[in-house]
């Protein structure tokens, strides 16, 4: 297993922001997949759905997830829908900890709705189609997760902070090791 730290969670829940603070704290280089894609394709996200489908894109989020999954030592943020590909829930899983950043509809619909680069957004009632995405990938979430975090409301700092604390509790030794008894429980904080 790999001593990867991944971020997954619906658009908004915060994957980037806190995974870019958990890479400092842990001095680790941090890995946005969806910035990954656009590095290697030239074009923005939406482009891609609009280019090639949601499909297209799957199966692109799908090779990256592979590719980050065989490095160790990392932050990854990966996209909303990672989970939905059955292999890549499996390879996230078994590359590092995973942790869910959970969030309400609403909540997540706050922090998005100025935000024009969600091609899954682009609906007549975006609100709605967050409620849909969080009822069919939270029980996804929650499958490759190691600990599962409500962000609420408090600031990304904070957010951070106690993800940190609770990776270093579990940790014997964070330079090699990655977890105490291998495959640990599902855990909330």
């Amino acid at each position: 297993m790999q001593n990867n730290i991944v971020l997954v969670g619906l658009m908004g829940a915060g994957k980037t922001t806190i995974g870019r603070l958990l890479a400092k704290a842990f001095s680790r280089p941090f890995v946005d997949s969806d910035h990954e894609i656009e590095a290697r394709t030239g074009v923005k996200v939406p482009i891609i759905f609009e280019i090639e489908g949601e499909p297209g894109f799957r199966a692109r989020e799908a090779q990256i997830v592979a590719e980050l999954a065989q490095r160790s030592g990392l932050v990854i943020a990966t996209g909303g829908g990672a989970v939905l590909n059955p292999e890549s829930r499996t390879t996230l899983h078994n590359c590092g900890v995973v942790v869910y950043l959970h969030a309400q509809p609403n909540d997540l619909w706050m922090r998005t709705r100025h935000d024009q680069n969600r091609p899954l957004l682009r609906a007549a009632d975006p609100l709605a189609r967050l409620a849909e995405l969080y009822t069919q990938r939270d029980p996804l979430y929650r499958e490759t997760a190691h600990l599962v975090v409500d962000t609420g409301r408090q600031s990304p700092r904070l957010l951070a902070g106690k993800i940190e604390q609770q990776l270093r509790d579990l940790w014997i030794r964070p330079d090699t090791a990655l977890l105490p008894h291998g495959e640990p429980n599902s855990a909330s904080i």
